[in-house]
C-alpha cells in the first residue's frame, strides 16, 4: 500500500497506526486526559466535575474521584511526580488536589478567574505549588497550602518599564495581561516558560518574579500551548499562525538558574529588551517548524511522545478526528484519521507507541501499532513461504534419531545461582527519576454478580431455575465456607435460597 501524500516513508517507525480500542464512561463525558509518569494509569476529567482513573493495562476503571462540591466540567488534570496526587481544575474556578490512593481531597481552592490549565511543581514529590493559566488574567503560581497566589509577568514592557496596555486587558490588581497566555514549568520546576500573545517566550524565575530571558517567535502570533518533553531537552510551542515549533533547551538541566545569572553578568553591556533577547538566544534555539502546508489547519493539544522522538498535533477542524505525527527532524510520518467527531485532547503514552485522543462526544480512542501475525515466533524452525516449494526428502528424515542432527551441549551454567529478588531498573527513565515509593497501580475491589430473583407467584419456573443456580454457586464454594462439626463431619452452613422460599 502506498504512503499518503507528503509522507516520508523512511520516517515511519514505532508510532501508532490504528484505533485499537476505546474507553467510554457511562456516567459522564470525558473532556481531558493525562497519563501518570509510567503510563500505567490514565486519568480523565469529566463534564460532571468528577475524575475517572483507568487502569491502562486492563482498560478498566480503577477509581472514581467523586467531587460533591463540583458539578462543572474539568479543564485540566495533572499527576504529581510519583503519582500519589492529582490536581484538577474546573470551570467553577476551583483547584482540587486529591490523594489518589484514598480518593480523598487534600485541599480545594477557589480562584478569582477560571483556570484553563493547572500544573503541579514537577521538582517535588509532594508538591505544594502549582502553575495556573487562568482565563482573562496572567499566569500565576498558587500555594496549595495557604491559597496565596503570585501573578507572573507576561510582557517585556512590564520588566523594562515600557508602556502597558489599556485597562481592559488588566487584572483586578492592575497588572497588564496579554490574553491568552500559556505557561509551563521546566523539568525540575525552578523556572517558568511563558508564551504570550505578542509571540514571545519569557523565561521567569517565579520566586523573585523576574524575567531573565526572552525569545521572540517568528510571526509574532499568539502562543496557545507550550510544553517540555519528559527529559526537558526540547520545548514545543503551538501558535495562532497554524505552526508548531520545536526548540532545543541550551541551559544545563540541573543548574539553569545559575546559568541564567551568569548570562546576565556577561551581558552587562546591553540593556532592556536587547539584553533579554541576547540571553534568550543562549537559552533556546529553534529546531523545526511543523505545519500542514495544504489544509493550513489550527492545531489542538500538541504533544511529545515519551522521549520526544515524535511530535503529534490534532486538527481543530470541526467534524474530523485527525492526528498528524512528525519526527523531530520535521518529516511527516503518519496521518491518523478517526471517526467524524472533533478532537478536544490528545496524549502520548510515556513508554509505548500508543496515543489516546478524546472526542467531543466524550470517548477516548486508543491508537496503537497495527501488528501482523508472525507464526515463526512460535517455533524457531517454522519458515513462512510466499509460494509453494517442492520438498526434497532426506534419507534419514523420518529416523528416530537422524544422523544429521548433532546434539549440542547446553550453554547454561546449571550451577549458577539465579537472582529472583533484584528488580532491574527501567532504562526508559534515568536514575534520578527512579523512586521506590512511586504509585503505579491501584488495588481493585471485585464486585460479585447478583442474580435477580423473580416473583415466586408470577414466574415459578424462572424462580426455581434461579434458585438452582444460586444453590450450585453455594455448593461450589471454597472449603473455607465449610465448618467442621464436633463429630468431625463437615457441614456447609451457607444457607440456600430454597430455604424459606416455598
Amino acid at each position: 500500500m502506498n504512503s499518503p501524500p507528503n509522507i516520508d516513508p523512511s520516517s515511519q517507525g514505532n508510532i501508532p497506526e490504528v484505533i485499537e480500542e476505546f474507553l467510554e464512561y457511562d456516567s459522564a463525558s470525558m473532556k481531558c486526559i493525562a497519563f501518570n509518569r509510567r503510563g500505567t494509569l490514565l486519568a480523565a476529567g469529566c463534564n460532571d466535575g468528577n475524575c475517572v482513573i483507568w487502569d491502562f493495562e486492563t482498560r478498566s476503571i480503577a477509581k472514581v474521584l467523586d467531587d460533591d462540591e463540583c458539578s462543572s466540567p474539568i479543564t485540566s488534570i495533572c499527576w504529581s511526580r510519583y503519582g500519589h496526587q492529582i490536581l484538577v481544575s474546573a470551570t467553577d474556578k476551583s483547584l482540587t488536589l486529591w490523594d489518589v490512593m484514598s480518593g480523598k481531597k487534600i485541599t480545594r481552592i477557589v480562584l478569582q478567574y477560571t483556570p484553563l490549565q493547572a500544573r503541579l511543581d514537577p521538582g517535588s514529590s509532594t508538591p505544594s505549588l502549582c502553575l495556573v493559566c487562568p482565563l482573562l488574567c496572567n499566569p500565576m503560581v498558587v500555594d496549595l497550602n495557604t491559597g496565596n497566589t503570585t501573578l507572573l509577568k507576561v510582557s517585556v514592557s512590564e520588566t523594562c518599564g515600557g508602556p502597558t496596555p489599556s485597562s481592559r486587558n488588566k487584572c483586578s490588581d492592575g497588572i497588564a495581561s496579554f490574553i491568552p497566555t500559556a505557561a509551563c514549568f521546566n523539568k525540575y520546576g525552578n523556572l517558568v516558560y511563558v508564551g504570550n500573545s505578542k509571540g514571545e517566550i519569557l523565561i521567569i524565575d517565579y520566586k523573585d518574579g523576574e524575567v531573565h530571558a526572552m525569545v521572540p517567535i517568528s510571526g509574532g502570533s499568539i502562543v496557545k500551548n507550550i510544553m517540555f518533553n519528559r527529559n526537558g531537552q526540547y520545548l514545543l510551542t503551538n501558535s495562532n499562525d497554524r505552526t508548531i515549533r520545536i526548540y532545543e533547551n541550551l541551559l544545563p538541566l540541573k543548574d539553569e538558574i545559575r546559568a541564567l545569572n551568569d548570562l546576565g553578568e556577561n551581558l552587562n553591556d546591553l540593556n532592556g529588551v536587547e539584553k533579554l533577547k541576547a540571553a534568550g538566544s543562549k537559552c533556546l534555539t529553534l529546531l523545526r517548524e511543523l505545519n500542514d502546508s495544504i489544509t493550513r489547519v489550527h492545531w489542538k493539544a500538541p504533544c511529545f511522545s515519551g522521549v520526544g522522538e515524535w511530535v503529534a498535533g490534532g486538527s481543530s477542524s470541526k467534524g474530523e478526528h485527525k492526528i498528524l505525527i512528525w519526527d523531530r527532524a520535521g518529516h511527516l510520518a503518519k496521518i491518523l484519521e478517526g471517526p467524524k467527531e472533533a478532537l478536544i485532547d490528545l496524549a502520548f503514552h510515556p513508554v509505548f507507541p500508543i496515543a489516546v485522543s478524546v472526542s467531543l462526544n466524550g470517548i477516548c480512542y486508543i491508537w496503537a501499532r497495527d501488528y501482523t501475525e508472525n507464526w515463526s515466533a512460535f517455533a524457531p524452525d517454522f519458515i513462512e513461504l510466499d509460494e509453494n516449494e517442492e520438498h526434497v526428502e532426506l534419507e534419514d528424515e523420518f529416523d528416530l534419531i537422524p544422523e544429521t542432527v548433532k546434539v549440542k551441549g547446553s550453554d547454561v551454567n546449571e550451577d549458577e545461582e539465579v537472582d529472583i529478588i533484584t528488580v532491574e531498573k527501567d532504562t526508559t527513565f534515568s536514575d534520578s527519576d527512579m523512586s521506590q515509593d512511586e504509585l503505579c497501580y491501584l488495588p481493585s475491589t471485585p464486585i460479585p454478580d447478583v442474580l435477580p430473583i423473580p416473583d415466586v407467584l408470577e414466574q415459578p419456573d424462572k424462580c426455581l431455575e434461579t434458585s438452582l443456580k444460586l444453590l450450585d454457586i453455594n455448593n461450589s464454594s471454597s472449603p473455607l465456607s465449610e465448618v467442621a462439626e464436633p463429630n468431625g463431619n463437615m457441614a456447609n452452613h451457607a444457607s440456600t435460597p430454597l430455604q424459606g422460599m416455598f
